[in-house]
């Protein structure tokens, strides 16, 4: 199932509290483009009935059922991209565009 990262869980920890959403959820997104890649949207919103529901590194996430094939396997994670530019990135084998990180 979908997972988040120590560092990606602290990061949504602290944009929820500067936003005052410590009480919603982490709603996550997905559509596959025709290229294979995959777009990817989260925020913070209220759950619904239809929504699928896990925890991960302590954060609630919800997300429509369609979207569980395609974020199943993934990983969200918090990075530095460039010296100073920290960004939010989803590992996902799905994406056409995934490439497995270094092993260390």
């Amino acid at each position: 199932m979908f997972k988040i990262t120590t560092t990606a869980a602290q990061q949504v920890l602290s944009t929820a509290k500067q936003g005052g959403t410590e009480e919603l959820p982490l709603r996550l997104a997905a559509h596959q483009k025709p290229d294979g890649s995959v777009d990817y949207r989260m925020g913070f919103d209220d759950a619904t009935d239809e929504d699928i529901r896990i925890s991960s590194e302590g954060i609630d996430i919800v997300m429509v059922p369609e979207y569980v094939p395609l974020l199943a396997e993934a990983t969200m994670d918090f990075v530095e991209i460039e010296p100073g530019q920290f960004h939010f990135i989803f590992l996902n084998p799905k994406d056409a565009n995934y490439s497995p990180p270094d092993a260390d």
